[in-house]
């Protein structure tokens, strides 16, 4: 190999491969190994911002649904007016706000247009429709305060202190009739989620009070950790029994998060393959690697290294090949993903919004994805050098000797 080095250090092996890697004179090889290594970064990199793509819209969409609704939903059972297990839920280890919230379904109308909104009447703001903080209740002039969502105030083109009519249509003693409120605007809210800023409204709850079809509402919780929603709805079914029904945003959304898994598997499975497709530009390295270096493999058979040590020599060749590659696949992938989060490249317009729920979407590299990337990559990489270097360690060292 190279004489002049002395005693080899470390691992047999080992220190084979990577002087193989990283001294060969042989244009060929040196060709192919940056063909295999660019392919290797270029099929984890896309397989990396792909799953980014998919965790970043799953987790933002999941943090707008849990800000906008609750982690969980209690539902008074038929009949159960004066139900209140508000201190009750509260008093839970975990529950960090229990808010009494009633909907309705109403037209708002400004001078120049009018839109279909949700009213969300409720004691506190619950952080998401917070907008810029100021109070509602009454005005001055003794109107009902509201807060609209950015969007819907600019489709009725209205800005704080201007005046708003509410009409809500409903049923009363089996009549439809309409229901009247003059409202004035107090604010916007900006959450992110397209539903509620082009067609949500937030009143206090005495606003709504003598409106049919008010009714006596529900409960929305919030929770310390929402990703335990699941448990704590079954403690809460435990604690109230029929008096109530209790639902947890997983419960609520369960298909829209299965299409998204699914979706996610999909493109993971679709984009390995072109990792798969890589793999057998390593392998095809290995191959001109065997006949560009065929007398040094003769040399190092006839001085006894074992057929199990040089098929051990070319797996670590390809899979220290694999695995930079997959380093730096996986580095251009987080810095995709941090540039596009940080400058808001994937962000929307209104009608774009209104099909993806969401203004903008994040991407997001987990830890998770990044581990499974790396295994997939490094395992086919590993497996398709498996052929070459069992038949590299068949080598005859006299007719190696004699090659040319």
């Amino acid at each position: 190999m190279n004489p002049g080095r002395g005693v080899l250090p470390g691992p047999l092996a080992w220190t084979l491969a990577r002087r193989l890697l990283t001294e060969s004179r042989s244009h060929l090889l040196r060709s192919s190994a940056r063909a295999a290594l660019l392919a290797t970064v270029l099929g984890v990199a896309a397989l990396g911002i792909a799953l980014a793509l998919m965790t970043g819209y799953r987790e933002d969409l999941i943090a707008k649904l849990v800000g906008g609704n609750a982690a969980v939903l209690v539902y008074p059972a038929a009949g159960v007016e004066a139900f209140d297990p508000a201190a009750e839920l509260a008093a839970i280890d975990g529950v960090t706000r229990v808010d009494r919230v009633r909907y309705l379904e109403g037209v708002l109308a400004s001078a120049g247009a009018e839109a279909e909104v949700t009213l969300r009447a409720a004691a506190t703001d619950g952080g998401a429709f917070a907008g810029d903080g100021k109070p509602l209740g009454r005005s001055a002039a003794g109107a009902w305060r509201v807060r609209l969502g950015r969007r819907l105030a600019e489709q009725l083109g209205v800005a704080p202190g201007e005046t708003l009519r509410l009409a809500v249509l409903a049923l009363a003693d089996g009549t439809p009739r309409f229901a009247f409120r003059s409202l004035e605007v107090a604010g916007t809210f900006a959450t992110g989620f397209s539903e509620f800023d082009s067609s949500w409204a937030v009143v206090d709850p005495q606003a709504v009070e003598g409106i049919p079809g008010a009714g006596a509402g529900l409960f929305e919780v919030a929770l310390a950790r929402p990703e335990r929603a699941p448990a704590m709805a079954e403690r809460f079914r435990d604690r109230l029994g029929d008096a109530a029904v209790v639902v947890d945003w997983q419960q609520l959304n369960r298909q829209l998060f299965a299409a998204l898994d699914l979706q996610k598997r999909a493109l993971f499975l679709l984009l390995g393959l072109i990792v798969l497709v890589a793999t057998f530009n390593v392998a095809s390295t290995l191959v001109v690697l065997v006949r560009e270096r065929m007398r040094d493999l003769g040399v190092l058979a006839a001085l006894g290294l074992s057929p199990r040590r040089l098929r051990l020599l070319f797996l670590l060749y390809g899979g220290a090949l694999g695995a930079l590659g997959t380093a730096i696949g996986l580095a251009v992938a987080a810095a995709v993903a941090w540039s596009f989060t940080r400058f808001g490249v994937l962000s929307f317009g209104p009608e774009i919004a209104e099909v993806y729920f969401l203004d903008s979407v994040p991407l997001r590299l987990s830890p998770g994805d990044a581990a499974g990337i790396a295994l997939l990559a490094i395992g086919v990489t590993v497996a398709a050098c498996l052929v070459p270097a069992w038949r590299a360690s068949r080598l005859d060292p006299a007719t190696a000797l004699r090659y040319e």
